[in-house]
């Protein structure tokens, strides 16, 4: 989910609703510490220097329970942060921890924000020669690293 899509969705929302992917919602006293904008600068496995771009959402629990964000705040904070940023309309990842920080995509279903788990994959499986259905053999021991 874009930027512009979840801020078009919290103005119909009456309440926030994360649910992790194992179906489980996130405590509705959650935080959102941090708004930003996250670049990665790498190379793939075949050479090529790429960069990636997202706006980052931070989700944190604390022990005050009664608190809770709503949609109309978490627009504010977000507003807030495209101007003093210059976020632009790039994808939305939420930081999250369980047992280790995790990195998810956003998706609307039924007025609750799903938390999809992010995946690795080869940037160039033409270059190293990952077998179409399944990369048996680490994509550095075909020689293209």
């Amino acid at each position: 989910m874009k930027l512009a899509a979840l801020k078009q969705v919290l103005q119909t929302m009456e309440s926030i609703s994360f649910v992790l992917p194992n179906g489980k919602p996130v405590q509705p006293h959650f935080h959102i510490t941090e708004v930003g904008r996250r670049t990665k600068d790498f190379i793939d496995c075949g050479g090529t220097v790429q960069q990636e771009s997202v706006v980052n959402l931070q989700l944190w629990l604390a022990d005050d329970i009664d608190y809770r964000l709503t949609p109309e705040k978490l627009l504010s904070i977000i507003e807030l942060s495209e101007e003093k940023l210059n976020l632009e309309n790039l994808e939305v990842e939420v930081e999250y921890q369980t047992e280790t920080v995790g990195h998810y995509q956003l998706q609307l279903k039924d007025s609750q924000l799903l938390l999809i788990p992010t995946k690795t994959d080869c940037l160039a499986p033409d270059k190293c020669l990952v077998p179409a259905e399944k990369n048996t053999t680490s994509c550095c021991s075909s020689g293209c690293c």
